[in-house]
């Protein structure tokens, strides 16, 4: 069952206050490799899958798409997305993904940012994607990577010296994580990077990327507070692309 927690008011105003909310792109400091990962957006017919605000969506029209579809669960996000967006080539849409029908052959490139974490039925959204992708059509997501969702207590802990370390417990236990984070009782799945490359290798896909993305040197030395996830990687990248037929 879905979790509305995005529609949740104390999970939303937290959530509006982050960087990335507010600044949108320029305030993911994962966003620069992120966009590595993506094809050439001239005249792309674009899915955004968790859309949230439509940060993306509106990055994408800008970069050349031809049309862009964002989709999402939360209604406060959507509210937010079409009083943000001027521009008759996007379209929202609201709709659960984990029984979204993607039509086929309607995408030149499908994105998702830190989504499919939230998902349970992960390998029906993979099928639906590879079957919405043109032959030669580009997956690209993000994800909190696995060793940041498997912790039973997901929190910094000191060791015997007083130095911090990042928890690593039941990390091939895969399922259900709850925490708290801007709202008490955040649901979240659990996977190991197998389970991800799997799931799109078995929907046909084919892998072309995997970033364990951390923050590098020159980060650091824009925001030297990121120095602690050298020592857990919060995010996993992953490209895949259609077979062309």
């Amino acid at each position: 069952m879905a979790q509305h927690i995005y529609d949740d008011p104390t999970f939303f105003e937290g959530y509006s206050r982050l960087p990335r909310s507010l600044d949108g792109l320029a305030g993911a400091g994962e966003w620069p490799r992120l966009q590595r990962l993506l094809p050439p957006m001239d005249g792309a017919r674009v899915i955004d899958l968790g859309c949230g605000f439509g940060w993306f969506s509106r990055w994408a029209r800008t970069a050349g798409a031809a049309e862009v579809l964002g989709i999402d669960l939360s209604t406060r996000m959507l509210q937010r997305a079409e009083h943000d967006t001027n521009d008759v080539g996007i379209t929202y849409l609201q709709a659960n993904l984990e029984h979204v029908e993607l039509l086929p052959n309607s995408a030149d490139l499908v994105y998702s940012s830190l989504t499919l974490h939230y998902l349970q039925d992960l390998p029906r959204l993979i099928a639906q994607i590879a079957a919405a992708l043109v032959p030669g059509g580009v997956f690209v997501c993000s994800v909190e990577h696995p060793t940041y969702t498997a912790p039973s207590n997901a929190q910094w802990q000191r060791n015997a010296n007083g130095s911090s370390v990042w928890p690593l417990d039941g990390y091939s236990r895969e399922g259900v994580r709850v925490t708290d984070w801007l709202a008490p009782g955040v649901r979240k799945q659990h996977r190991t990077i197998e389970t991800y490359v799997m799931a799109l290798l078995g929907a046909g896909l084919r892998l072309t990327d995997l970033v364990e993305w951390s923050p590098t040197d020159a980060d650091l030395v824009a925001h030297p507070e990121w120095d602690a996830e050298r020592d857990r990687c919060p995010f996993l990248f992953l490209g895949a692309q259609r077979v062309s037929s």
